[in-house]
């Protein structure tokens, strides 16, 4: 392709990416460091700073895993099926993925809120409503909240190669004796593993960085990184800097998890 045709294919996405990234980034950037890096000591001197960062290491990891789960065996169902059922049902995962985090948390509450369809249904069983609706408000509530937009990203993003895999690989090591299990540890697992750790990644840097199922479903009694940043700069928030400061921390996190799943995609690749 000569050199000014592939210029102007390019430019446009490049267009894009600097006034939707990079100017907002500059202008975070250069907020944040207006008082040298005495917002980053601000930040880190929070009290609420290290249990928020510890609040949310334990959501990332609980949601991230539940979701990877869940999403990858889904997608081995799905792959499993012919194309016709397969596209449907695919589109119908994906749903979840076009709704706001606000409409995602107002759902949860209507279904598994104290006055929820589900909690009421579980309470004439003899279930106490109010202890399971009142599970929706917590870490583990949010996580399984969180799911719920997680496990369509993960479905989308392994079930093409779950669809191209080969799965005489899978027969012919049954036949020699291998359970189905062993058969997809030892011969699938391996091959698949790059594109299950850039999900895997995807989703934790998702749920690390994202703040309006949290905010709808606790407010911000719950200690995690973007319910900290959304009380600096909200109408009770007057240091601006800091803020800026921590939103650079999180991008860093979220940009360093993305970075590990493409470092490990990569490596894993060489090796096989």
């Amino acid at each position: 392709m000569p050199p000014r045709i592939f210029t102007l294919l390019v430019a446009p996405a490049v267009l894009l990416l600097a006034l939707f990234f990079g100017l907002p980034l500059i202008a975070v950037i250069v907020d944040a460091v207006s008082d040298g890096l005495g917002a980053f000591a601000r930040v880190i001197a929070m009290p609420t700073f290290w249990p928020s960062l510890l609040g949310s290491t334990v959501l990332t990891l609980a949601a991230s895993t539940l979701s990877l789960v869940v999403g990858v065996a889904v997608a081995l169902h799905l792959a499993r099926m012919e194309e016709r059922r397969r596209t449907l049902l695919a589109f119908v995962i994906a749903l979840p993925l076009t709704f706001s985090g606000l409409i995602v948390a107002y759902g949860f509450i209507l279904t598994y809120g104290r006055a929820g369809l589900v909690t009421q249904l579980l309470a004439l069983l003899g279930t106490d409503s109010a202890i399971l609706g009142k599970a929706l408000f917590t870490p583990v509530g949010l996580a399984f909240a969180s799911s719920y937009y997680l496990i369509p990203r993960v479905v989308m993003g392994v079930l093409p190669v779950f669809v191209n895999f080969d799965r005489a690989q899978l027969e012919v090591a049954q036949s020699l004796g291998a359970t189905p299990a062993q058969a997809f540890r030892q011969i699938m697992l391996p091959q698949l593993a790059a594109p299950i750790a850039s999900s895997l990644c995807l989703i934790a840097a998702v749920v690390f960085g994202a703040y309006g199922t949290a905010l709808a479903l606790v407010g911000t009694r719950l200690e995690i990184l973007p319910l900290q940043l959304y009380s600096l700069i909200s109408e009770t928030g007057s240091d601006f800097p800091a803020a800026a400061a921590l939103a650079l921390l999180i991008t860093a996190a979220c940009s360093s998890i993305m970075t590990a799943g493409a470092w490990f995609g990569s490596r894993h690749e060489k090796h096989l």
